[in-house]
């Protein structure tokens, strides 16, 4: 369960590699694109690299708008799933994007390490590792923060935040020098969000994990970012109370007054997996239309 946010996503087709593209313009020579931008999907940033990206629930996962755009670059995807109840929409997205899925209970060590040898045996090595994993137990998402089981709190923490170091260590051998680690989180680990509660203190923990990833990992080249991204509407975050009305205020109050959706954490996410970001690590990026900055917000006007 990943408590990233966001709206469905609608999916990136990678665009015909023999476009040419104007090199004054930036465009494509090809009538009939209909957005600008997205000539950028033919560039292939991530050709040649292997991804692996887990998280995957259904067609609206951040992890799957992640896939989506790092297969349209070029890179081969590898996908994670835990369990039966979901094993087969991976499966499906993996075989869509030419890739392969594997089971992973990131609270298993022995799984993790099935993990490894699978991706070891099929791909013999990883450029790009995305987490996108968090649970929370649905009761600790509401009442009193000091109402949380010990049991809860152990439990989030540890698919939360641990989940980052037990699959970094068990993939480290198969990641090249220069690879690029990220994890997904999210304002309420530094901020109060009311019902965010225990999930905002283990995602203090998840970047803080980053961090220090980054120093460990740093001697070989390995990248280790945060992607902080706004409300999206996934099956996980509709378990927020009032989840309707976060995305509301998110949208009034924003500098560029709208929400984020799982193709803009993606690209965000190309942008860390590639070449262009070489000396960037040890920082939280947002992707959140700009609302983290916001010191006070502006009133919500009706509509109509």
């Amino acid at each position: 369960m990943s408590f990233g946010w966001g709206q469905s996503y609608t999916g990136i087709r990678p665009l015909d590699r023999s476009l040419a593209i104007n090199v004054r313009t930036g465009g494509l020579v090809r009538e009939g694109i209909p957005k600008p931008e997205s000539f950028l999907y033919g560039v292939g940033l991530l050709d040649g690299k292997i991804a692996l990206v887990t998280g995957v629930a259904n067609r609206w996962s951040i992890a799957t708008g992640i896939a989506r755009a790092m297969h349209g670059h070029g890179a081969t995807i590898v996908l994670t799933y835990q369990g039966d109840r979901v094993q087969g929409e991976v499966e499906k997205l993996a075989a869509e994007l030419g890739g392969a899925a594997f089971p992973c209970d990131v609270s298993d060590d022995a799984s993790l390490a099935a993990l490894a040898t699978s991706v070891r045996e099929k791909y013999g090595k990883l450029d790009t590792l995305v987490h996108s994993i968090a649970f929370v137990n649905k009761e600790d998402l509401q009442g009193k923060v000091y109402t949380t089981s010990r049991a809860g709190f152990a439990l989030a923490a540890d698919i939360s935040a641990f989940s980052l170091i037990a699959l970094t260590n068990a993939v480290a051998e198969l990641l090249s020098d220069g690879a690029s680690i990220m994890a997904i989180t999210y304002f309420g680990s530094t901020t109060i969000v009311p019902n965010y509660n225990v999930a905002g203190i283990v995602k203090a923990a998840l970047e803080s994990i980053v961090r220090y990833l980054a120093y460990d990992l740093g001697d070989r080249g390995i990248r280790v970012n945060a992607i902080s991204a706004g409300p999206i509407s996934t099956a996980s975050s509709r378990q927020v109370r009032d989840f309707k009305k976060m995305l509301d205020k998110v949208s009034a109050a924003a500098p560029l007054r709208r929400n984020v959706t799982p193709e803009d954490v993606g690209k965000t996410a190309v942008y860390l997996a590639s070449d262009l970001s070489t000396t960037i690590t040890a920082d939280v990026h947002f992707v959140d239309a700009g609302y983290h900055a916001m010191g006070m917000y502006p009133e919500v006007v009706p509509a109509g």
